[in-house]
């Protein structure tokens, strides 16, 4: 049997994260096993555990396929010559949210509060999503306000917390809604 090249890997890895997702999504994370990850991606489970460790480690990987996203988008904004200001940057993330993905990032933080391999996970993954907000909107500050760059990172760091907040919200009330609610949407 052909051994898989680095770039293989990685794809299979993804294929199997978003499978997760997926099953994650729409059984949620204690009733979904290894066996309906295997459904979903149409792999074996030896092919996922040569993967992945166990259902945490997809958990993991899962949330870092998400935040992989919202930081090539975030990076972007900080990146252009008129990053976006709060309220537009706060718009801009609530219209990018996948109903399935708040479904799991909202079960993600529910396991977060007994299990903690999953809060060192979701701790992680929002400092890390925080500290991409306060880069952008320090961006924003120096580039759009013209505040000078010391002074900027200290002024970005309530905002971004806030927007953190609010977009936390924001998936928090998406996930509640039914499928319904989100094709009426």
């Amino acid at each position: 049997m052909p051994r898989l090249t680095d770039a293989r890997k990685e794809l299979r890895r993804a294929q199997i994260a978003e499978a997760a997702v997926r099953c994650f999504g729409r059984n949620g994370l204690e009733r979904t096993s290894i066996a309906d990850i295997t459904a979903e991606c149409g792999l074996s489970a030896g092919s996922i555990y040569a993967h992945y460790r166990n259902k945490a480690d997809l958990i993991q990987a899962a949330a870092r396929e998400v935040l992989a996203k919202r930081a090539e988008v975030l990076g972007a904004y900080a990146a252009s010559d008129t990053p976006p200001g709060p309220d537009e940057l706060l718009a801009r993330l609530i219209a990018a949210i996948d109903p399935v993905e708040a479904r799991v990032g909202v079960q993600t933080w529910g396991e977060a509060t007994t299990d903690p391999v999953i809060r060192d996970i979701v701790v992680d993954m929002t400092d890390r999503m925080r500290a991409m907000l306060h880069n952008c909107l320090t961006a924003w500050l120096v580039k759009v306000e013209h505040h000078e760059a010391a002074g900027a990172r200290e002024h970005a760091a309530p905002i971004a917390h806030r927007v953190m907040s609010l977009y936390q919200a924001e998936l928090l009330y998406t996930a509640l809604r039914s499928p319904t609610e989100e094709t009426a949407r």
